[in-house]
């Protein structure tokens, strides 16, 4: 039997968009700028290489309407939240990254209460690739590229991808695992950018005494998009307590999985088995909003706010 607030929560804001949001004709990049007009967010389009990304500033900002505009936080350091909107074809994607884009949108709403004015939400498209396409067409790749035009190389990453399963927030190792065997002197700032980036998560996590926590890589995300730009960025995941503790079991046995990860042999791997159960069902028509976990949902927005707070 489903508990109240599993009833419930989609009839509150901003998740009361959810069910269209996640249908499955639906034009996604209109119903979430229709969203965002009906929470009267400050935002704006921005088209880069084809795609379409979606800017949300505290009120006040001017926000950049032609190439010769100045941008927000220009030379400043904000922290720059993330969650792609797009979705693989057929799949309602719920958790992959439907759930992420809403958490994103009520964390803003509680930033604005508070006062809290140094963010920049930003909803990027084509993180999801085809077959044979390489990391350079993901949208935050070519994204990256404007941001530095921009005077945002200072912006302070985090980005938040299938974080509507579970309790244990998971602190992806990924871009270590890519930047291990990479000698280039020019990645050495990001390398240090990357490490505080996630000494911020942790101490945030420290912040709310939340004590289900795992460092471990991930699948790839909007991450290795800006790494290839030169950008650090740390994402943040959830999974069931239940799927971490096993999955932090298969790392210790097979040091070679984030290999597998990045490389995506994982996909034809034997180790494919001691994937989490959540990510086996991301990217095609397991990912439901049944396999979201509501009660869950507060800590995910609780942690965006007091990252920037």
């Amino acid at each position: 039997m489903k508990t109240t607030d599993e009833i419930d929560w989609q009839k509150q804001s901003p998740y009361d968009r959810f069910s269209y949001f996640i249908a499955m004709k639906v034009d996604r990049c209109k119903a979430l700028l229709t969203t965002i007009e009906k929470l009267n967010l400050n935002s704006t389009v921005i088209s880069v290489s084809g795609n379409k990304h979606i800017f949300i500033f505290p009120p006040g900002q001017k926000t950049l309407r032609s190439a010769g505009g100045t941008f927000p936080f220009s030379n400043m350091s904000p922290f720059l939240l993330t969650a792609h909107y797009d979705r693989v074809e057929n799949s309602p994607g719920a958790n992959d990254n439907s759930i992420a884009v809403f958490h994103l949108l009520k964390a803003a709403t509680i930033l604005i209460k508070r006062g809290i004015g140094n963010w920049i939400i930003l909803f990027t498209d084509k993180e999801e690739l085809k077959a044979g396409e390489s990391f350079e067409a993901q949208g935050s790749f070519s994204m990256a590229q404007k941001l530095k035009t921009w005077g945002l190389e200072k912006a302070r990453i985090f980005n938040f991808d299938a974080c509507g399963s579970g309790e244990t927030f998971i602190i992806s190792t990924i871009t270590d695992s890519i930047l291990k065997n990479n000698n280039n002197p020019n990645l050495a700032r990001v390398k240090n950018d990357i490490q505080q980036l996630r000494n911020h998560a942790l101490k945030t996590v420290d912040a709310l005494r939340l004590d289900k926590v795992l460092l471990a890589p991930t699948p790839f995300s909007d991450d290795v998009g800006f790494l290839r730009a030169g950008f650090a960025a740390q994402t943040i995941t959830l999974l069931p307590s239940a799927e971490a503790a096993q999955f932090e079991e298969a790392l210790r046995k097979n040091p070679d999985f984030a290999n597998l990860l990045i490389s995506g042999k994982i996909k034809t791997s034997p180790e494919k088995r001691n994937l989490p159960s959540t990510w086996k069902n991301l990217n095609n028509e397991g990912d439901t909003v049944s396999r979201l976990t509501p009660q869950f949902f507060e800590q995910l927005v609780r942690f965006a706010v007091e990252l920037c707070g």
